[in-house]
């Protein structure tokens, strides 16, 4: 998720009673929070780099405790006052622990097994930045103000803090950040079996898979993948939908040419990275005889507008002349090899 919703996340388990732990616990929280997109740094090191390492063991429940006394230790020595370390990082531990569940409810995902396992873990069952999540949390913050503000005026005087300030809107809105995710799940179930439900010109679904809409939680984004071809769909759970609504995608085939494009730091990267795979082959006008292979990504966008795509130029003999990366994240990379 976004920076907003884990500090947020991390301010109301604090204001939900973990700042009975320890003291500072609103700053422990939203460090603690946040602490596993310490991952960004990676950027520096090229977009080949950030594929490979973000959310990568930042972001694994074997790292938390470490990061947990990461932040503890980073508080204890910024605000040069004794912290109950025992206590403190067990606060901590569980804004860590948060953070990686909210990741594991995006379509990116996290690697929150590792080192047990490097595979992708992601629900999908949300966007990286989610309108009404971002809705409900800034409701809450604002919640005990308003309070404080309308106590004031009634009261015809300076309305006394109370003793657990915001303490009642931090427990609401994580029981409801948890029963929307709750019923995100439920709603991707539906659209899932909608899918799996039909048959495409005569094929059964191999795969198929929803991601969530922009904005409406009943809108989704259908993928099929047959024998053959690949449908695109957009879905609202509440409706049916014709199957042949859709026109099929034939993919590419790659296999002769995947060793080359390992090759290529940005491409072996991606080609670990990416969980709905679609490959698509076209003339490449500028180098005679030559086929331009497109590599997408289907968990960010339809082809051709997925926010992370990586494209090759082959020769006939399979040598790769030119290739290109995008990723979502701001990586961009552009090789001739």
């Amino acid at each position: 998720m976004d920076p907003l919703t884990h500090t947020l996340t991390g301010l109301y388990l604090g204001r939900a009673g973990l700042n009975r732990l320890t003291p500072r616990a609103a700053v422990l929280l939203m460090l603690a929070s946040n602490a596993p997109d310490i991952d960004v740094v990676s950027l520096a090191a090229g977009p080949a780099a950030a594929l490979h390492w973000h959310r990568h063991f930042t972001h694994s429940f074997a790292c938390a405790p470490l990061l947990a006394l990461a932040v503890v230790t980073l508080v204890r020595v910024a605000g040069r006052k004794p912290l109950p370390w025992v206590r403190a990082w067990a606060a901590a531990l569980v804004a860590v622990c948060s953070h990686i569940l909210l990741d594991l409810t995006n379509v990116y995902g996290t690697r929150a097994a590792f080192p047990f396992s490097s595979a992708w873990l992601h629900w999908d069952l949300t966007n990286i930045f989610d309108l009404w999540i971002w809705t409900l949390l800034l409701a809450a913050l604002a919640g005990p103000f308003l309070g404080r503000l309308v106590g004031g005026e009634i009261s015809s005087g300076a309305a006394r803090a109370p003793r657990h300030f915001g303490q009642g809107w931090a427990v609401a809105a994580l029981v409801l950040l948890l029963l929307y995710n709750g019923g995100r799940a439920a709603l991707h179930a539906r659209a899932e079996n909608l899918l799996e439900a039909r048959i495409y010109e005569g094929a059964e679904p191999l795969r198929v898979a929803a991601y969530p809409g922009a904005f409406n939680p009943l809108a989704w984004r259908g993928t099929v993948q047959t024998a053959g071809a690949y449908y695109f769909y957009d879905l609202n759970v509440t409706a049916d939908f014709d199957p042949l609504e859709a026109a099929p995608v034939y993919p590419a085939d790659p296999r002769p040419v995947l060793a080359a494009l390992r090759a290529i730091p940005e491409f072996h990267e991606f080609l670990d990275f990416n969980q709905a795979p679609l490959w698509q082959s076209a003339p490449a006008a500028a180098f005679e005889g030559a086929t331009r292979l497109r590599l997408t990504d289907l968990r960010f966008g339809l082809p051709g507008r997925s926010a992370f795509a990586c494209e090759a130029v082959v020769t006939p003999h399979y040598k790769v002349v030119q290739s290109q990366c995008s990723f979502g994240f701001g990586g961009h990379a552009q090789t001739s090899p």
